[in-house]
């Protein structure tokens, strides 16, 4: 079906009247991680795509349908290509993602993410927010297209010579067809970078890890896109999987990485020096509190308690092998004690830290945050004055908890998080456990 001709909405009716719903044939999903649920697997079929999901996404499910014949009519006309019908594995949430992310081939863990072999497949949960769902979908399906025009590609050895590829060429990519060429989140590190005077050289960005490749290498395909023209982003990676990136720059662009790399940082130096000039450098406005002592320390989700004396955090500094909250001065950052810790606590299995914080009730006595236990979400109340949990519970049904906050009079949490893909906002009671939508969808 061509689609650029026609109306979203005409688009979307036609191609969910031909839409096949049926359960799926028998599948065993997952073998190296521990399953606390049985999916009841069901295959919504699309122009391109069998889309696997189950009953509790059944809504949500109908809109990425759309959403991934919406990105394979952009992305193909960009790169130029077309595939036969791929399988995206579809999860509600992030908890369940975590149980069974191996589909035949293992894929690593995180957002979502893309197998190679006989039959390439996306595996990915809903994060509850549309926005970044229309993200990481187009992100992997990016990735969908770079594995089949390298197994496509004239001669052998096409998924090998994409493996040579550094990551800043394939997850930059991804993120800037996925995310465009303005995107808050990327400019703030790029000016960052051009602040501290520590913008990489392209060689840099490929062989040192300091340099993030997702934001750097997004950053870079934008510059390239927009001298140049999407079509020429394409060409280098097409060529790149032929002679390396290093000769397909010279081939496509005409200039060597060490030319690109002045030219690109240059252009960041020029539009972001401007941007900071006369506004107060952030070290003048503040102190840093909890110093990162070496690069793999993890220092995140800080909360002031309400006196401000004391600042809860979630740390490596206490744990060679995880995360653990602690208890810190807010004057000096000096931790005062271990609050919890999946070593060393047995009321759950890890602590949700990277999209999460916790927060103290009013009077400073209790903390509330989000543990993963069994499978599920659960948030965990404790006594900051020893760390002892007072209570641990599942809010009803809602798959996913992302943040917790307390209520001024400290009997209930409002809680932002996701039921069946979709995110909404809740209150739930302390004492009774009971959950209150607060939006009606």
């Amino acid at each position: 079906m061509t689609t650029r001709f026609i109306r979203p909405a005409v688009c979307v009716l036609a191609f969910l009247a031909a839409a096949d719903v049926r359960p799926a044939d028998a599948q065993y999903f997952g073998r190296n991680k521990v399953q606390y649920e049985q999916f009841d697997w069901r295959i919504l079929k699309t122009d391109h795509f069998d889309l696997y999901f189950y009953p509790a996404e059944s809504l949500k499910v109908h809109d990425a349908a759309r959403q991934e014949e919406r990105w394979y009519s952009r992305l193909s006309d960009i790169f130029r290509h077309q595939f036969d019908r791929k399988s995206i594995v579809l999860y509600a949430d992030h908890p369940d993602f975590q149980q069974t992310n191996v589909i035949g081939d293992q894929i690593s863990e995180g957002t979502g993410g893309v197998t190679e072999g006989l039959r390439t497949r996306v595996v990915q949960p809903f994060t509850g927010v549309y926005a970044d769902d229309e993200h990481v979908l187009g992100h992997e399906l990016v990735h969908v297209f770079q594995y089949n025009i390298a197994e496509t590609a004239p001669g052998q050895g096409g998924l090998a010579r994409l493996s040579a590829l550094p990551l800043w060429l394939i997850e930059g990519m991804a993120e800037y067809f996925s995310l465009g060429r303005n995107d808050a989140h990327t400019a703030m590190w790029m000016r960052d970078a051009v602040m501290r005077d520590r913008f990489p050289t392209i060689k840099q960005l490929t062989t040192d890890p300091r340099f993030f490749p997702y934001r750097y290498g997004q950053a870079l395909w934008a510059y390239i896109g927009g001298r140049w023209g999407d079509r020429a982003v394409v060409d280098v990676y097409r060529t790149a999987l032929r002679v390396g990136w290093d000769q397909a720059l010279v081939r496509s662009l005409g200039l060597s990485s060490d030319s690109l790399s002045k030219d690109w940082a240059a252009a960041n130096k020029a539009f972001y020096s401007g941007q900071v000039a006369g506004r107060t450098n952030p070290d003048s406005a503040g102190r840093t509190v909890v110093p990162q002592k070496k690069d793999s320390e993890y220092n995140v989700g800080p909360a002031l308690s309400p006196d401000g004396r004391f600042l809860a955090f979630f740390t490596t500094k206490t744990n060679l092998f995880g995360i653990d909250l602690v208890l810190a001065d807010a004057s000096n950052g000096r931790i005062i004690r271990q609050l919890a810790g999946p070593q060393s606590d047995g009321h759950f299995d890890a602590i949700s830290f990277l999209q999460s914080s916790g927060a103290f009730s009013p009077d400073g006595e209790r903390f509330a945050f989000i543990v993963y236990d069994d499978g599920d979400n659960e948030i965990t109340i404790l006594r900051t004055r020893d760390g002892e949990v007072e209570k641990q519970f599942q809010p009803g049904d809602i798959g996913a908890v992302l943040n917790v906050a307390w209520s001024p009079n400290g009997r209930e949490l409002a809680i932002s998080g996701s039921r069946g893909g979709v995110g909404d906002l809740y209150m739930v009671d302390v004492q009774t456990e009971a959950v209150r939508q607060l939006r009606q969808r």
